[in-house]
């Protein structure tokens, strides 16, 4: 893999060497102490490169993404979730495997040049999902989503389905993760449920799920079993630090004391909940201090347009500090870890963090512009100013997978996603 050494490069507010050695950050010392000659040869080359004027960030995670949705952006606008669902899921009962390799393909191109190199999928035909990411050098953990409807037959299709995709999985290495999905508490029976737990469980897996997105699923599940979706999970015994649960929006103060005990990992997907009015209220404040570990999703391009995560942790701080009429809600430090930190824990990667021993997952930021030209935090500046084309490079596990915003084979991958649009188009219709 060979080794990268970062120079004069800012790091945690000082200038900094970096040393890059088979994928792991090795080395992390002052600016212009490290050389070639200190580098242990590796079979391959040693690359310096000079980042006078730029930042290292550890590269972000989306937790909670449809990366295929990238080409359904603008379907069906302006409408409330449900009926919003019902058209996604008729377009989606015409898509292929080829259609989710092609549309993931372009979601990477999207996402390394908006700074994710790690992303928690939750979507259909996942080897074609795996296979598109992993050549683009993105580190995908991909679900198989169980979606039965109350239907048996199709609840024992999607069990054998997923114990073969599982043990797909074992060859994938460490260039993807495997996940069990149930779309939601409303949408899969408590039969399937409990399997896709367990099956999860049995094997060290994470668990994926919708988890209070709307004001309706709450309702209808008080409706039909007297508790909120949290309470009915914690029945069923689905809540633990294995559980991530995309939305957690609308919760009692109950809920939030048991995903809080359970260290449930909780994903705030603000642009599409603003975008689709399934509310904003997030509480974070008290989710946090419950002890839940909260992290940052966008959700699929069908709802929130972008897969933008800079663009999520601006709105999702603007909104959380004037609903509650307070300013200092959703600090810097916590905004960003949500994005980094929080979500390699939820996964349990040796990443998130600009140190030695962690992978090499590194956005190189420029910081040569009007957006830094300021007395102010880099953080402050990068999140509530910057846009994500300063971005300039990035590093995934210790190599370049986009350079002075370069992604090799961007063209081709356009060009392959606009042909499987073209054929969606009599779905669409």
């Amino acid at each position: 893999m060979g080794t990268i050494i970062l120079k004069n490069i800012m790091s945690d507010s000082v200038q900094a060497d970096i040393v890059v050695a088979d994928g792991i950050i090795r080395k992390i010392a002052p600016a212009g102490t490290v050389s070639v000659q200190d580098v242990p040869q590796a079979e391959t080359e040693t690359e310096t490169v000079d980042c006078t004027g730029k930042a290292a960030v550890p590269s972000f995670v989306n937790m909670h993404i449809h990366a295929a949705m990238s080409l359904m952006r603008g379907l069906e606008e302006d409408v409330l979730f449900h009926k919003w669902l019902e058209k996604i899921w008729k377009v989606e009962s015409g898509i292929d495997a080829e259609y989710v390799y092609w549309a993931t393909k372009a979601a990477c191109v999207e996402m390394l040049k908006t700074g994710t190199v790690t992303f928690n999928d939750h979507y259909w035909f996942a080897q074609a999902a795996y296979k598109a990411a992993s050549e683009t050098g993105i580190r995908p953990v991909e679900s198989y989503v169980f979606l039965d409807k109350y239907d048996a037959g199709t609840a024992e299709r999607q069990k054998d389905e997923c114990i073969a995709l599982y043990e797909e999985s074992l060859g994938w290495g460490d260039s993807g993760r495997f996940t069990v999905g149930i779309h939601s508490m409303y949408a899969v029976s408590e039969e399937t449920m409990l399997w896709a737990a367990d099956f999860a469980r049995k094997h060290g897996l994470k668990i994926h799920i919708h988890l209070c997105e709307t004001r309706k699923e709450v309702n209808d599940c008080m409706g039909r079993h007297g508790i909120t979706p949290v309470e009915y999970l914690e029945r069923l015994g689905m809540l633990g630090p294995d559980l991530l649960a995309a939305h957690t929006l609308w919760l009692s103060d109950h809920d939030v004391e048991l995903l809080g005990s359970r260290h449930v990992n909780c994903v705030h997907n603000i642009n599409s909940n603003l975008k689709l009015a399934s509310g904003y209220r997030f509480r974070y404040n008290e989710l946090r201090d419950a002890g839940a570990n909260i992290c940052i999703g966008t959700d699929g391009c069908a709802s929130s347009n972008n897969l933008d995560i800079l663009e999520a942790l601006k709105t999702a701080a603007f909104v959380q500090k004037a609903w509650r009429g307070d300013p200092s809600a959703m600090p810097l430090d916590e905004l960003i870890a949500m994005a980094t930190v929080n979500g390699a824990r939820a996964l349990g990667l040796n990443t998130g963090k600009i140190e030695e021993g962690k992978d090499a997952d590194i956005l190189i930021v420029d910081t040569e512009n009007t957006f830094f030209l300021s007395g102010g935090s880099f953080l402050a500046n990068f999140i509530y100013s910057a846009h994500s084309d300063c971005v300039d490079s990035v590093i995934s596990r210790g190599r370049f997978v986009m350079r002075n915003r370069h992604v090799d084979g961007e063209k081709e991958i356009l060009a392959g996603a606009r042909k499987v649009l073209d054929k969606l188009q009599s779905v669409i219709m």
